[in-house]
């Protein structure tokens, strides 16, 4: 008898189709949606900043109230099904976008190895470069704009 074989989930069900469950299960814990970003008035441009949300546990690079984010932080932006064509603004290497347009995981997300490990061996979290909002002015954001390149910001070095 020959064994059948089952391919995950990700690689059968359309992101607007999945499960809450699943849903969630695609956010690879990078934290790269909880940085503060600044929209350029003139040009709607969006840019992304080193500053993370005040929320952000910037070590696990989870949320701290994430069941409770949008009572406590009101401009916290969710991820759903709805909103997969808005995701644009989200970078090249988050999991969402890169499944809806590659129809494949990442080779280092959590689902694909079994942990974050390879994500944190590759620098792939803001762990190592994330500040809280907090301990800078709303007016010096400016100072801390990053632009991604290849998933992590430009001046970044993976050690």
């Amino acid at each position: 008898m020959i064994a059948k074989r089952y391919e995950p989930f990700w690689k059968t069900t359309k992101l607007e189709e999945m499960s809450p469950d699943e849903w969630e299960s695609i956010c690879d814990g990078c934290g790269k949606c909880c940085l503060q970003k600044i929209e350029d008035i003139d040009t709607q441009e969006i840019f992304f900043t080193s500053l993370s949300c005040a929320q952000l546990n910037t070590k696990t690079c989870q949320c701290r109230v994430y069941e409770t984010r949008q009572e406590v932080v009101p401009n916290c932006i969710t991820l759903t099904p709805d909103s997969i064509d808005q995701f644009k603004w989200l970078p090249d290497s988050c999991s969402y976008r890169v499944l809806q347009s590659t129809g494949e995981l990442p080779n280092w997300h959590p689902l694909v190895v079994g942990s974050q490990k390879e994500m944190i061996l590759q620098g792939l979290t803001v762990a190592k470069y994330a500040e809280n909002e907090t301990r800078v002015a709303e007016e010096d954001w400016d100072l801390h704009v990053i632009r991604w390149v290849h998933g992590l910001p430009e001046s970044y070095q993976v050690d």
